[in-house]
């Protein structure tokens, strides 16, 4: 079994094979995220605890937590889930992965160093750093590293790189800082809120404009009524009139 040792906090990482049967069995029926002692895997990680936190089967398959067997399981996945990709929209598929429990299946075993001992550094692991290539991209994260304050211009502390392309010509290159607040940003902010505002104002008259044409049409209905209404009663009164006239003579 391949045993693969990953160090977050010095950037280094070491490939080892274990063969020795006995070992491994302190390996067997330990599930992911569970912490083991790195003396398990030899004299030399003494002292040092690691945290596992996956690996393949000897077919390729990865291991998934949550999934509690030592054996391949076909899942139906959907959006979201790890190892699936959807091409259409709503698209659920049936794959296989691998559990969450080390067996004797289990081709590559990954760790990681959680503790390692202080006076005794691994070699190939604790023992020297390696830089990061990148930086953090968004400007918090950028203050954050360097300790900077809001004052300070975040753009001066991207880390960037230099080097030379295929054409002999010295490039820098660095990251496009993302959630950087310049005085465009503001300006469009404000543009935005007042826009709002506007908007605001404008459907406000709108609305008592159509409240005042709504009140001024039920009036006009309303005066259309009473005066039908009179005409015909004045009406009615005439024709009464004449009928009693009529009668009298």
């Amino acid at each position: 079994m391949k045993i693969n040792i990953a160090c977050p906090s010095t950037g280094m990482q070491k490939i080892m094979e274990i063969d020795d049967e006995r070992r491994l069995q302190n390996l067997y029926d330990r599930r992911m995220a569970q912490e083991i002692d790195g003396k398990i895997l030899g004299e030399e990680f003494d002292g040092s605890i690691l945290r596992i936190s996956g690996g393949n089967d000897k077919q390729g398959f990865p291991m998934r937590q949550g999934v509690l067997t030592n054996t391949r399981v076909r899942l139906l996945c959907k959006k979201g889930h790890k190892a699936f990709r959807p091409r259409r929209a709503g698209e659920r598929k049936r794959k296989s992965v691998r559990g969450c429990i080390v067996g004797s299946d289990i081709s590559v075993l990954n760790l990681v160093v959680v503790q390692a001992p202080a006076d005794k550094p691994i070699v190939g692991l604790t023992d020297d750093t390696v830089p990061r290539r990148l930086g953090p991209k968004r400007a918090s994260n950028i203050r954050k590293l360097f300790n900077l304050t809001k004052e300070d211009d975040v753009r001066k502390y991207v880390i960037a790189r230099v080097f030379t392309n295929k054409k002999g010509v010295t490039v820098r290159k660095a990251p496009k800082i993302q959630r950087l607040v310049t005085p465009l940003t503001l300006q469009r902010k404000r543009a935005r809120k007042a826009e709002k505002i506007n908007n605001l104002k404008h459907s406000k008259e709108e609305a008592a404009a159509y409240k005042k044409v709504l009140a001024q049409r039920l009036a006009e209905q309303k005066e259309q009524k009473r005066s039908l209404i009179s005409k015909r009663r004045s009406s009615r009164k005439s024709a009464k009139m004449t009928a009693e006239q009529a009668a009298q003579k």
